[in-house]
């Protein structure tokens, strides 16, 4: 069974950007109780994940019904502060730029309004190992302004 963007389990979408709330778990952090960096690619690829199903696309379905979908091919991320364990932290995912097979999304993490990670990630939509247009409708829904 896969959660749908309404259940208070995928996060919300806030005018163009999506936003999701996480807690940091024991197993997020390393033995000195602040959050392991690897840690956090985690908490992003659940944003750009969720951002995908808040407008309607499901990178499950999409592999299994038709054999594509984004593969990350550049990442840039600061770490700016760290998070530790319990902390409540919220990661934002927007489009910046989106093009015909391929899309770069600003991603924040934040605890309490305070900015602990920034990263810009760019993606490429594939089909069967190979760069594809990514569907309209995913195109618009990226595109969209408030």
């Amino acid at each position: 069974m896969t959660a749908d963007a309404t259940d208070g389990l995928g996060g919300r979408m806030e005018g163009v950007r999506h936003v999701l709330t996480l807690r940091i778990y024991y197993e997020d952090t390393d033995f000195s109780g602040v959050v392991y960096h690897g840690s956090y690619l985690r908490f992003l690829d659940r944003g750009r994940t969720e951002i995908l199903r808040a407008i309607d696309f499901d990178h499950h379905e999409l592999y299994q019904a038709r054999r594509e979908g984004f593969v990350v091919r550049r990442m840039t991320i600061d770490y700016i502060r760290p998070a530790v364990m319990d902390d409540i932290i919220t990661v934002t995912t927007a489009a910046e730029d989106v093009k015909a097979a391929s899309l770069v999304l600003r991603q924040t993490v934040t605890r309490g309004g305070e900015t602990l990670v920034a990263a810009a990630v760019q993606c490429a939509y594939l089909r069967d190992g190979r760069p594809a247009r990514m569907p309209a409708r995913m195109r618009e829904q990226m595109l969209r302004t408030e």
